[in-house]
């Protein structure tokens, strides 16, 4: 079909074209487009709720009703109007195909509002219901049908507009894409920032978490070297001890001579007094328990490192075996430099 694919080609959509071919009667390229023109906007009706007749081709038993582009696009729109709502009579009455209409001495009905002459009084009343014009008078003026210069022009006026539709609707579709674009971008940058900053986040919580660990480290190291040094004096001490009961010296004094010194604290008391921290060794019900804590820690506070540390159940009765000794609870509450256990200790722990 010429007519269809010259549609086509124009660029309207093919079931846009379907319906204007097949509501014009297929009469011609021109009655297509002022069908389209007409119906701009409007959703195309399904094919099955359209009757086989159509506006200007006239019934199965009636004569036509003019030739194709004898009607423009307000009078193509009423005779749809009519086609649809009244039925092929009414369309018929305002063609002037029936021969109700023959001793009309009215050729037509003018718009005195805006002077648009119109066939008859269906085309008036359309012409009424969609302007809003009120006032029409009857008229021996004969509606003229477009010439081909006219059609021409319609034509290119259709197209023009077609034209500046399009042209309107890349304008818009380009916005659009700007701006999702730039939407795209936005989301790509934040997404960017957010990510750097997550990795700095990051960053800094493994620089303290080595530096956390490089100091725990030397401070392990140090309180080793401490404990060395510590078992190098006792073991001195220990051997001193020995090697005078060998050879059958006493450590026994005088009375005055004991008076005299008992202000004097002992070497090993005077270690204690100046360390800072104690490695403690304990023997509890759920096995050994080794750790070294600063010297000002309460014995109650060691209790509860043991039982926290799963090695106890319950409250501990601590004891010492050299010398032996048995702590009380009120011992408990003092530190470990006021009850000698500094700078090591071993002890044994038993349930309460």
């Amino acid at each position: 079909m010429p007519d269809k694919d010259d549609l086509l080609a124009m660029g309207f959509e093919p079931a846009r074209v379907d319906w204007a071919l097949r509501s014009t009667g297929n009469s011609g390229l021109q009655s297509a487009l002022d069908h389209l023109e007409a119906n701009e906007g409007k959703p195309v009706p399904d094919v099955a709720q359209q009757t086989t007749t159509t506006p200007g081709s006239g019934s199965a038993g009636g004569g036509g009703n003019g030739p194709p582009g004898e009607y423009d696009e307000e009078e193509q729109a009423a005779l749809m109007e009519m086609l649809k709502t009244k039925g092929q009579g009414a369309v018929d009455a305002a063609t002037g195909s029936s021969s109700d209409g023959a001793g009309m001495e009215a050729k037509s009905i003018k718009c005195t509002d805006c002077g648009k002459v119109l066939k008859n009084s269906a085309f008036a009343s359309f012409h009424a219901e969609k302007s809003g014009h009120t006032n029409f008078e009857e008229s021996t003026e004969e509606v003229k049908p477009l010439t081909e210069e006219e059609k021409k022009e319609r034509l290119a006026e259709l197209r023009r507009k077609l034209a500046e539709k399009r042209a309107a609707q890349s304008t818009v579709d380009a916005q659009e894409a700007k701006a999702n674009e730039q939407i795209r971008r936005k989301a790509g940058q934040d997404m960017a920032v957010a990510k750097d900053e997550m990795e700095k986040r990051e960053a800094e919580k493994e620089r303290k978490r080595k530096a956390a660990e490089k100091k725990a480290d030397a401070e392990a190291k140090a309180r080793v070297r401490e404990q060395i040094e510590a078992d190098k004096r006792e073991r001195a001490e220990r051997v001193a001890r020995e090697k005078a009961a060998r050879s059958g010296q006493t450590t026994q004094a005088t009375p005055a001579a004991a008076a005299g010194a008992a202000p004097a604290p002992p070497p090993q008391a005077k270690a204690a007094s100046t360390a800072n921290e104690s490695r403690l060794r304990i023997r509890a019900p759920g096995g050994q328990w080794m750790g070294t804590v600063p010297a000002e820690t309460t014995l109650k506070q060691v209790e509860q490192m043991v039982v926290d540390a799963g090695n106890a159940a319950g409250p501990l009765k601590f004891s010492q075996t050299f010398p032996r000794k048995f702590f009380t609870d009120e011992e408990k509450q003092k530190t470990l430099r006021e009850l000698g256990l500094v700078p090591n200790a071993a002890l044994e722990a038993a349930n309460a």
